[in-house]
């Protein structure tokens, strides 16, 4: 054998190699890889592998010492103020807790549950709502599919997202947030005929909404627990 052949054969053989140790490190898909994490998801890595009904994951905030902790309330609502006040008892149950983080994926788990609600999604509902509230939806979509209604809605955006109170009870941190929202929506009846709403035309929706979240329990995940509508 040549010294160019010799030289083939050897790269060939390093080739295989590195491709053999490629694929046990980096593994293969297999069509079970984990989704994405819920909205309202704190990141948590001792959380069960096998828990695989979440859409999105907000960032976990490194625990600080003394005020440090405090640092991203202060940021968030002024300090003396009774929000203040609240976000920080909140925090010394739940040193993760960060409320900018939580606002923006309430937000997203607002409009989620909006458009799941209009789609009768009931999937997409049961993995944020509390059982009753869930129940209630649930019962919602079923009159209206037992007429033949059908609701088009298109969400425009969210004009402004607060939160107005936080306080933690037992062993469950409640965090509530008013939503000012615009929707087209219109809701018709088996025939195609308009019956509420306009098609058209954007509408401002306020919501209140509370969110709840076991501190004891390893689940990252909070939940909307009560829902109402502001005039």
């Amino acid at each position: 054998m040549g010294s160019n052949d010799f030289v083939t054969l050897f790269f060939l053989v390093a080739a295989v190699l590195i491709f053999f140790q490629l694929r046990s490190v980096l593994g293969r898909r297999t069509g079970h890889e984990k989704p994405p994490l819920d909205p309202l998801a704190q990141r948590d890595q001792s959380k069960d592998p096998a828990d695989d009904s979440k859409v999105v994951t907000l960032p976990r905030r490194e625990e600080g010492n003394g005020e440090d902790r405090f640092a991203a309330i202060d940021a968030f609502a002024k300090p003396g103020t009774p929000l203040n006040d609240q976000l920080r008892e909140l925090t010394r149950h739940d040193s993760a807790f960060n409320p900018k983080e939580f606002l923006n994926g309430a937000k997203m788990a607002y409009e989620m549950v909006v458009m799941a609600y209009a789609d009768g999604d009931r999937k997409t509902l049961k993995t944020l709502l509390s059982r009753d509230v869930l129940e209630g939806f649930e019962s919602a979509i079923a009159d209206r599919e037992s007429r033949g209604e059908v609701i088009k809605s298109t969400f425009v955006g969210i004009e402004k997202a607060e939160i107005t109170q936080a306080s933690v009870r037992d062993s469950e941190e409640q965090v509530t947030v008013r939503i000012a929202s615009q929707l087209i929506t219109a809701t018709y009846d088996k025939a195609g005929a308009l019956i509420d709403g306009d098609g058209e035309a954007v509408s401002e929706v306020n919501d209140v909404w509370t969110f709840a979240r076991d501190i004891r329990s390893r689940d990252p995940n909070w939940k909307l627990i009560a829902t109402e509508a502001e005039q």
